[in-house]
């Protein structure tokens, strides 16, 4: 399980974009947003470095790592 802090989420759209974003590598995978905290919670088979690389290009930048 990955924890990332990830800035520029607002609304369940952007949410969605994150899980897609996810999951077009890993169709698998559980996203879990939280909007407040700007958290997102993974079960991935993913590396951090790559969920953190497509989550960046979906245009919401991993700022730092919760």
């Amino acid at each position: 399980m990955l924890s990332l802090k990830v800035s520029g989420m607002t609304c369940g759209g952007c949410i969605n974009a994150v899980t897609r974003a996810v999951q077009a590598q890993d169709p698998q995978a559980k996203v879990q947003a939280d909007l407040a905290s700007q958290t997102v919670t993974l079960e991935t088979s993913l590396s951090q470095a790559q969920a953190s690389q497509l989550i960046t290009e979906a245009g919401f930048p991993v700022s730092n790592l919760a």
